[in-house]
């Protein structure tokens, strides 16, 4: 098929070049010394010769998207924050069992090329990915007239990482009287986006319309960008209170108690007290539009809960003063105990996951 029966059947490659160009310069901003080859290649390439120096490394890989957020950016024609989520999404999973991410590539589905979109998308990957020390080495627009409308995307990224075997954050490192420290969210993420939808859908709202509750427009209030935890975090544990932390978990979808029990070992318990921290206000917004209690939707959101640590006792101090000192909200959620005979109200798992078992208890502060 030629170029202009190509175009006649919907696909404008010169818009698609038009969108690399546009690009190229963001990308090349997150490249190293350790990057083979440049923007346009069939394959990103890295050099990896680092990693005969690791007794026995492991690499980690994680792929995800953002959810049906990328909804809301449609809606209101606003495009650069949704990278950053993409990113999140997928290096603060990768962070979890101790890797350091190396590189990542993207995928971008849309019903039209609109390069100056793209563009917008593209540079909010490369931005965050600049951000955490990751090199964006490549990715793909695929453009599906037909399938999608003119105006619609979807966005993918999966990132590969690294970690030496006995540095391996997990499971099998956590025991009774350690402590979970919860790090504080910047708002939803990139999870629970058909319930936000549908809230705001079912009081008649639009994303472009004022919100007194956010003392601005609503679309831009809940495209806050999801937080990036993956660089204060690998410095964590490169540093000497590296090997006081055991097991990490990413409060992503499934809610607060599902995420924390995945990183636990059966036959223990966590009980988190609600009480040890506020929900952010678009939790308490969205809750009450919807009529839901904040306990009835922390299977759903994180509620202000963005990622957790479970770190030694002795430890637990200076990790918290480490990280609220690098501006990222640190407490304790509770403590690691022997699992009790009755394990009704808990959470044991989730996908595919036997884990230890977590509940949620008392009422959330104020």
């Amino acid at each position: 098929m030629t170029e202009n029966a190509y175009a006649k059947a919907g696909v404008d490659t010169e818009a698609g070049d038009l969108a690399v160009e546009l690009m190229k310069r963001s990308v090349a901003a997150t490249h190293n010394d350790l990057v083979f080859g440049g923007l346009g290649g069939f394959a990103g390439m890295m050099d990896v010769s680092f990693i005969k120096n690791y007794q026995q490394p492991l690499l980690a890989t994680s792929t995800d998207g953002v959810g049906t957020k990328v909804a809301i950016a449609q809606a209101i024609d606003k495009h650069d924050t949704i990278g950053q989520d993409l990113v999140g999404m997928v290096v603060d999973d990768i962070v979890v069992v101790g890797a350091k991410s190396l590189f990542m590539t993207d995928y971008i589905a849309c019903g039209k090329v609109v390069p100056s979109r793209i563009a917008d998308i593209v540079r909010g990957i490369a931005e965050a990915c600049s951000q955490v020390g990751v090199a964006l080495v490549g990715g793909e627009t695929a453009e599906h007239p037909g399938l999608l409308g003119p105006d619609d995307y979807d966005v993918a990224g999966a990132a590969v990482g690294v970690v030496e075997a006995s540095k391996l954050l997990g499971p099998q490192n956590v025991k009774p009287g350690d402590v979970v420290l919860g790090i504080e969210a910047s708002g939803l993420h990139s999870n629970g986006y058909s319930l936000v939808r549908k809230v705001v859908s079912d009081k008649g709202f639009k994303y472009t319309d004022y919100a007194d509750e956010f003392g601005g427009n609503l679309g831009e209030a809940l495209l806050t960008p999801t937080r990036l935890y993956t660089g204060v975090l690998n410095d964590l544990l490169e540093s000497e209170l590296g090997a006081g932390v055991h097991a990490m978990s990413h409060i992503t979808g499934g809610g607060i108690a599902a995420n924390l029990s995945r990183v636990l070992p059966q036959g223990v318990s966590l009980d988190v007290d609600r009480a040890s921290w506020s929900p952010l206000d678009v939790f308490r917004v969205l809750a009450g539009w919807g009529g839901f209690s904040l306990e009835s939707v922390e299977g759903t959101w994180n509620l202000g809960l963005g990622q957790a640590l479970v770190v030694s006792a002795d430890q637990a101090h200076a990790i918290t003063d480490s990280l609220n000192a690098k501006g990222y909200k640190t407490w304790a959620l509770g403590v690691i105990e022997n699992a009790p005979a009755n394990l009704n109200g808990y959470v044991q798992g989730a996908k595919g996951v036997d884990g230890g078992a977590v509940r949620l208890f008392g009422s959330f502060a104020n």
